[in-house]
C-alpha cells in the first residue's frame, strides 16, 4: 500500500465487477473511495456467502482499516492470538504467537463468513448490484468491452474485472478453460454449536495423512475442519457425518467434543482443496482478482487477505496510471510475485502436514516455528 501520490486518473467512466464475494465488495468500495463509478453483477440471486468461517491475517486487516471497515470486523469476530498444532492426542508440538509472526500489527480475527459478508455488503452500498445476474459473453474493442448478461441485456464498459472465484466465467471467457488443480486435498466443514473449546486459539491436531482444525469464533458457534489427504471424492451427504467421525475416531479431547455436537448430515459441507495458476490475469480491459486469479491452499489462511490486497492494489494503479493499460500491467507486476511465494509456501505448508507422524511430529516441534515465519515475513511489509 503506497503512501497517498499525485497522479493521473485512468480515463474509466464505466467499470463492471464480476463477483460480489470478498474481492468484487472490496473493490466496489475501494474504486467508490478513488471517484470511479462502478458497478457489481453477482449471480446468486441473494447474498449468500459460501463456506462456514475465515480468518484475516495482519495484512488484511490492514486492508479493512484503510477501507474503513477494519473497526466491524473486529467487532464481529474473534481475536486469534496463537497457531496450536497438536498430535492426534492433543499434545502441543508448536505455538505460532500470530502478533510475534507479524511483528505487531492488527491482530488475526476469525469471522464467519455470512458476517463478513454483510459488512462488505454495506461498504460497497455506493456501487449498484444487479443479484442474479451472470455474464455470459465478452466482446473486446479496442477502448472498450462489450457485456451480454444472463437476462438478456448488454453494456459497455471500460474495464470489466473478474473477481467472480476459482470458477470464473470471466476468466473462461477471456483465457479459455483453466482447470483448477486439486491440492491433495479433501476438507469436511462445519460449524458447531459449542462454544470453542479454546477461545483464543486456532488448533489443528494431526494424525495419519489427515488433520482436524479447530477455530474460535465470537461468542459460538465453533468452525471445524477435518482435512484429509486422498484421492478427489464426491462424499454424498447421506451418511457424511458418521463417515467423518469413524475417520477421526482416533483423535482425542476436543475433536470427539466438536463432532459429538453435530447431529445432522447436512450441517458437514464438503469439498476439495484447489488451486488457480495461469500465467496472465488480465487481457485487453479485462482483468482478474483474487481466486479468479490465483486461488492457493488453506494452509497460510491468505486466500481472502490476498483478495482483499489485490482490490487496494488494482485501485492504486487505476487511480495513479495515465492509462487502463500502464495500470493493469502494474497491477500484475506489483502483485504476482507476492502471490506466487503464498501460492509455493502454502503448498510446501501442506506437504509438511501430511508427513507420517513419526516424521513430521519431531520436525514440527523443532523447526515449524521458524519455517512459518519465514513464511508469513514477506508479506508483513505493504503490497
Amino acid at each position: 500500500m503506497r503512501e497517498e501520490e499525485e497522479g493521473t486518473m485512468a480515463d474509466l467512466q464505466r467499470i463492471l465487477i464480476v463477483g460480489g464475494g470478498i474481492a468484487g465488495l472490496t473493490l466496489a468500495r475501494v474504486l467508490h473511495q478513488q471517484g470511479f463509478t462502478a458497478e457489481v453483477v453477482e449471480h446468486s440471486p441473494v447474498w449468500q456467502a459460501t463456506g462456514a468461517a475465515i480468518q484475516l491475517h495482519a495484512n488484511g486487516m490492514r486492508v479493512l482499516h484503510a477501507l474503513g471497515l477494519g473497526d466491524a470486523v473486529a467487532q464481529a469476530g474473534a481475536i486469534v492470538r496463537h497457531w496450536v498444532y497438536g498430535d492426534q492426542a492433543g499434545a502441543v508440538l508448536c505455538a505460532l504467537d500470530l502478533e510475534d509472526l507479524w511483528g505487531g500489527g492488527d491482530p488475526c480475527i476469525a469471522i464467519d463468513r455470512p458476517r463478513l459478508q454483510q459488512i462488505l455488503v454495506a461498504g460497497a452500498a455506493a456501487a449498484p448490484c444487479r443479484l442474479g445476474t451472470s455474464v455470459v459473453f465478452l466482446l473486446e474493442e479496442e477502448q472498450r468491452v462489450q457485456v451480454g448478461f444472463s437476462d438478456g441485456s448488454t453494456g459497455d464498459y471500460d474495464l470489466v474485472v473478474g473477481a467472480d472465484g476459482i470458477s470464473s466465467t470471466v476468466r473462461t471467457l477471456v483465457l479459455g478453460p483453466v482447470q483448477a488443480g486439486y491440492t491433495g486435498l479433501m476438507l469436511w466443514r462445519s460449524l458447531v454449536p459449542i462454544q470453542p473449546p479454546d477461545p483464543t486459539n486456532f488448533s489443528i491436531l494431526f494424525g495419519e495423512e489427515c488433520f482436524f482444525g479447530i477455530t474460535p469464533l465470537l461468542a459460538g458457534p465453533t468452525n471445524v475442519f477435518g482435512a484429509v489427504g486422498m484421492p478427489r471424492v464426491h462424499d454424498p451427504v447421506q451418511g457424511r457425518l458418521a463417515r467423518l467421525r469413524k475417520r477421526f475416531a482416533d483423535f482425542g479431547g476436543p475433536v470427539q467434543v466438536c463432532l459429538a455436537a453435530l447431529s445432522r448430515d447436512e450441517q458437514i459441507y464438503c469439498g476439495p482443496a484447489e488451486w488457480v495458476e495461469v500465467d496472465h490475469w488480465h487481457r485487453g480491459r479485462v482483468v482478474l482478482i483474487g481466486d479468479a486469479a490465483h486461488a492457493c491452499a488453506p494452509t497460510m489462511a491468505q486466500g481472502g487477505c490476498l483478495a482483499l490486497e489485490d482490490a487496494w492494489v488494482l485501485a492504486e494503479e487505476l487511480r495513479s496510471a495515465e492509462t487502463v493499460e500502464q495500470a493493469l500491467d502494474s497491477y500484475e507486476t506489483r502483485r504476482k510475485p507476492r502471490v506466487t511465494w503464498v501460492q509455493q509456501h502454502s503448498r510446501g505448508i501442506l506437504e509438511r502436514y501430511l508427513l507420517p507422524p513419526a516424521e513430521r511430529n519431531p520436525a514440527f516441534r523443532a523447526r515449524e516455528r521458524q519455517a512459518m515465519h519465514d513464511s508469513f515475513e514477506p508479506l508483513i511489509a505493504a503490497p
